[in-house]
C-alpha cells in the first residue's frame, strides 16, 4: 500500500505463499497486503527491508545543548552523579527552565550516556552447581519480623544451611551472636539432618571460623578440627563480596518472606515460649524441603558418609564457685545452689545453655545469657541462694543481687507496691519469707498472684496465712502397735536352755 513501508513479516509471508502454498504472485502479494509491483521487486532483490537509522532528530532538545556542555563534564569525572542530582545542576546554570517535568528525560539521557561511555561494571557470573559439592552457611537477624516470646521483643539471629544443587535447608534458633558454638551446633545438626556431607563448605568471614587479622586464609583451631572430623574442606568468600555467597543470601530473603506471610496468616507475632517458636519455624523449613525432594533425593547419592560419632560443639571453661554462690561466664553472672561454693567446676558452654561438671559428673545446667554491648549480663535464680538468705534476712536490702533476685511478674510489681514509700527491713524480711515459701511449696505463680490480689485489695497477706494456704497437706502417719515376745521363746527358738 502508498505510504506505508513493507516490513520483514510481510515479505516473509509473500514468499512463504510463493513457495509453500505455489500462489501466483497476485495472490501471494494480495495476502501480503502490498502490490503486485513490490512483488516482482522483492523478487529480483531491489526491494530492501531494513532502513537505515535515522540521524536527524524528531523533536527540538529540552535541554538545548546544556546537558554536553555543563553535565558531559560532570559524569565523565563522577560517573555515580544521580539524575536528580545534574537537574539541581542545570537549575543553577539555568534558572527557571528546569523543573521535575525534565527528570525522566534526563534519566534516560543519562542512563543512554552511561551505556556508551559509562564505565565497566562487575559482572555477574552464573554457576553450575554439583550435586554434593557445596554446602554453605550463615546468619541473618529477624529482628524486623517484631516477634515477641510471651510480650517481650525477641532479638535473635538464625543459623542458616543450605545445599547449594538441590536447595535442601536448615535453619535453627541462634539466641547469641556468631560464636563457634551455634556454628558448631548447627553444622552437625545440619550433616545429620541431611544424612550427609557435602564436600566443601562455605561461609563468609565469620570469626568463629576465620582468623581474619591476617592476611592469609588461616582456619581456627576448633573450626580447624570440626572440619577435619568430617572431612570437609572450609572455603570462604572474599571479604566484602556478598554476591560469592548469593546461594545462601538470596535464600534469606525468601525463607524470611515466608515466615513474614505465615505469621500474617496466623494472626500474631507473638509465641508463648521459644519451643512453640522453633516448632513453627520448623514447619516452614519442612515445607522448602518437600518442593526441592526430587533435587535433593539426586543429592543425597553423592554425599559424603557421615563419622561415627558427633564432635564437639561447645567451649570448655573452668570456673570456682565465689563465696556469694556465683560463677562468671563470658561477662556473664550465674549463681548456683550454695551447696558449690568454693568447688571447681568445668562448665561447657553451648549456644543456649551451660553444662556444668563437678569432676566428672554433670552437676546442674542453666539456660545461657548473653551480655548486652559492654554491660555485664546477669542469670539469678533465687533458688539457689534464698534459704540462706532467710538466715540473715536483713541482707537483701543492699544485696547487688537484690532486684534480679525477685522473679519476673507479681512478685516484682508487689515489691514495687511495697517500697513505693521507701526501702524498709520489715518490706526486705516479707520479701524473703514470700521467696521461701515459693521455693519450698513450688507455688511461685500461685503465690504472687495471691499476695498481690490482697495488697490491691488494701491488706496483707500475712506470712501464716500464704503457708497455711500453699502448704502440702498434712500425711498422717499410721499407728503401728508392736508386741514384745518373752526371753523364754527366744531359748526355745535356739535348742533349749543348753542347746
Amino acid at each position: 500500500m502508498p505510504g506505508k513501508p513493507i516490513t520483514k513479516k510481510q515479505v516473509k509471508l509473500y514468499m512463504s505463499n510463493r513457495k509453500n502454498a505455489k500462489q501466483s504472485q497476485v495472490t501471494s502479494a494480495a495476502k501480503a497486503g502490498f502490490s503486485e509491483r513490490t512483488a516482482r521487486r522483492i523478487e529480483k532483490g531491489e526491494h530492501q527491508v531494513n532502513h537505515l537509522p535515522r540521524e536527524y532528530r524528531t523533536r527540538k532538545d529540552p535541554f538545548k545543548g546544556l546537558f554536553e556542555k555543563h553535565l558531559v563534564p560532570l559524569l565523565e569525572e563522577n560517573p555515580e552523579l544521580q539524575p536528580i542530582t545534574l537537574l539541581e545542576v542545570l537549575d543553577e546554570k539555568a534558572p527557571n527552565q528546569f523543573d521535575q517535568s525534565h527528570l525522566r528525560t534526563l534519566q534516560r539521557r543519562v542512563k543512554k550516556w552511561r551505556a556508551k561511555y559509562g564505565p565497566e561494571q562487575e559482572v555477574i557470573f552464573l554457576q553450575r552447581h554439583i550435586p554434593g559439592d557445596m554446602g554453605i552457611s550463615d546468619y541473618t537477624w529477624m529482628n524486623k519480623l517484631n516477634i515477641t516470646l510471651a510480650g517481650n521483643k525477641f532479638e535473635h539471629k538464625l543459623y542458616h544451611y543450605r545445599l547449594v544443587f538441590s536447595g535442601w535447608t536448615y535453619v535453627q534458633v541462634c539466641l547469641g551472636g556468631e560464636s563457634f558454638e551455634s556454628l558448631s551446633s548447627g553444622l552437625q545438626n545440619a550433616f545429620w539432618r541431611s544424612g550427609g556431607v557435602p564436600a566443601t563448605h562455605r561461609t563468609d568471614s565469620l570469626s568463629a571460623a576465620f582468623k581474619n587479622h591476617t592476611q592469609q586464609t588461616l582456619l581456627t583451631e576448633r573450626y580447624s578440627k570440626l572440619c577435619k572430623h568430617y572431612g570437609v574442606k572450609a572455603t570462604r568468600n572474599n571479604k566484602g563480596v556478598a554476591h560469592e555467597n548469593g546461594a545462601i543470601e538470596s535464600a534469606h530473603g525468601h525463607l524470611k518472606r515466608k515466615i513474614d506471610q505465615q505469621l500474617m496468616l496466623r494472626g500474631s507475632r507473638d509465641f508463648t515460649s521459644l519451643s512453640e517458636y522453633e516448632k513453627f519455624i520448623n514447619l516452614i523449613v519442612a515445607k522448602i524441603n518437600r518442593q526441592c525432594k526430587t533435587r535433593f533425593e539426586e543429592e543425597k547419592m553423592h554425599l559424603k558418609i557421615l563419622p561415627g560419632r558427633r564432635t564437639n560443639d561447645f567451649s570448655e571453661l573452668h570456673v570456682k564457685v565465689t563465696s556469694s554462690s556465683t560463677i562468671s561466664v563470658k561477662r556473664v553472672t550465674y549463681t548456683v545452689p550454695s551447696r558449690l561454693i568454693g568447688c571447681a567446676l568445668l562448665v561447657h558452654i553451648y549456644d543456649e545453655r551451660l553444662v556444668l561438671f563437678y569432676g566428672h559428673e554433670q552437676t546442674l545446667t542453666l539456660n545461657r545469657v548473653y551480655a548486652q554491648g559492654t554491660n555485664r549480663g546477669r542469670n539469678v535464680d533465687y533458688r539457689h541462694v534464698i534459704h540462706s538468705l532467710a538466715k540473715k534476712p536483713n541482707a537483701f536490702r543492699y544485696s547487688l543481687l537484690r532486684d534480679d533476685l525477685i522473679p519476673s511478674g507479681d512478685f516484682t510489681l508487689l515489691w514495687e507496691k511495697l517500697t513505693q514509700d521507701g526501702l524498709h527491713d520489715v518490706d526486705c524480711r516479707y520479701m524473703v519469707d514470700l521467696l521461701v515459701l515459693a521455693d519450698n511449696y513450688g507455688c511461685e505463680a500461685a503465690l504472687g498472684r495471691y499476695v498481690l490480689n490482697a495488697f490491691e485489695e488494701n491488706r496483707k497477706a500475712s506470712i501464716k496465712q500464704c503457708r497455711e494456704l500453699f502448704s502440702l497437706d498434712k500425711i498422717e502417719m499410721p499407728v503401728i502397735t508392736s508386741q514384745q515376745h518373752s526371753l523364754n521363746s527366744y531359748d526355745c527358738l535356739m535348742g533349749g536352755l543348753h542347746g
